[in-house]
């Protein structure tokens, strides 16, 4: 899904709904540093795409609070 598709579908999400996209990314971070640390992961650039999902929902949230 390309960045612009991903936010349009982030900003039709509920609060409720931006926490469980949260939490998923989280353990989707969790597990990828797991692998790295392993050595079983190949694709380090997946790293850094969670990182920067997890802090686009997270501006949302704040945008949403406001």
């Amino acid at each position: 899904m390309k960045a612009q598709e991903y936010l349009k579908s982030l900003r039709a999400k509920s609060a409720n709904e931006l926490k469980e996209e949260l939490v998923a990314l989280r353990k989707e971070q969790f597990n990828l540093r797991m692998q790295k640390a392993t050595g079983q992961q190949n694709q380090s650039h997946l790293i850094t795409i969670a990182r920067k999902k997890v802090a686009q929902v997270k501006t949302l949230m704040r945008q949403q609070v406001k």
